[in-house]
């Protein structure tokens, strides 16, 4: 049994002292005006208890009290399969997120009705004893291994993909790529869009190019491959992998943009993710461990060097 509303209970912070009630709501928790305009018309915002118009100040200390229903949500309980949870890695857990190692090869999500064996297939097994379910905030490639956010609940799915477009929200990635030489610091700046030439492919420059920017570390130099620390400064399609192609250093183990194989596997992992969390806004990192695959690679190239 789903539930029939969700309720949050916070109080007012030091810093809003004095805000109006509708600043507390719309620009510190970042709730988006259809749900203020809702819990408002609804009188489901009640602050010490008793319902108190949006333009009202609030006090530091202060209870509010949130109720969201279901008819509030165009997707409140979205269509998610469970499947099998004994394959989950929580990174971290509260009542409103979860954090997940993702496997290496799982897909994030289902392509095709019907279809399990996906990271928000496993979460939803593991998430049916809270009697709740996954949403979707952001993707990892399928063969991307590392840490991925889901909400669960569709009150905060809006903060969190507000947090992801706004930048609030950093993810560091972990590579290796092919050659050295790049300089210790860097910044690739190209626009991408789709490749012509193969659907499953972008490509820099290619249909419908938009902006795109990724910074980079070199951690270490290894025979002749680099390990990056990399961090988006946006979120495209298959970014990492094509913007690292387009400058003569693809990462180790790419299949499509990639053409040798000194990896059977793609070597790029989500490391890091930081976030303010929904409501409190406490910041939050939380790190995925180095995975196998990654381990192996560089004993094998140390080996050789």
């Amino acid at each position: 049994m789903m539930n029939k509303y969700w309720i949050f209970n916070e109080t007012v912070p030091e810093s809003m002292n004095g805000e109006s009630l509708k600043t507390l709501l719309s620009q510190y928790w970042e709730l988006p005006k259809h749900l203020v305009y809702s819990i408002r018309h609804g009188e489901r915002v009640l602050v010490d208890g008793k319902y108190r118009p949006v333009n009202f100040p609030v006090k530091t200390g202060e209870k509010v009290q949130l109720t969201f229903l279901p008819s509030d949500f165009v997707s409140p309980f979205p269509d998610v399969a469970a499947d099998s949870a004994a394959t989950v890695n929580i990174l971290y857990e509260d009542s409103n997120l979860a954090v997940i190692n993702k496997r290496r090869g799982d897909k994030t999500h289902p392509n095709q009705p019907g279809e399990v064996g996906a990271t928000i297939n496993h979460l939803a097994a593991y998430l049916e004893t809270e009697n709740t379910l996954p949403y979707m905030i952001h993707r990892l490639d399928q063969e991307t291994s590392g840490a991925m956010i889901f909400a669960k609940n569709p009150a905060v799915v809006p903060i969190l993909v507000h947090d992801i477009a706004s930048k609030q929200i950093t993810r560091r990635y972990l590579a290796w790529v092919q050659g050295t030489g790049l300089s210790q610091t860097g910044t690739i700046n190209l626009p991408i869009g789709r490749d012509p030439e193969d659907k499953r492919k972008r490509k820099v420059n290619g249909m419908g190019a938009v902006p795109a920017i990724t910074y980079y570390e070199v951690i270490k130099e290894v025979g002749n491959a680099s390990l990056l620390s990399i961090k988006l400064g946006s979120g495209r399609t298959h970014q990492i992998r094509v913007h690292f192609a387009a400058v003569g250093h693809p990462l180790i183990g790419d299949p499509l943009y990639n053409s040798s194989n000194e990896s059977d596997y793609l070597l790029l992992h989500s490391w890091k993710v930081g976030l303010a969390l929904p409501f409190s806004r406490k910041q939050k990192i939380v790190t995925a461990p180095i995975p196998a695959h990654f381990i192996e690679f560089q004993k094998r190239l140390e080996k050789r060097h």
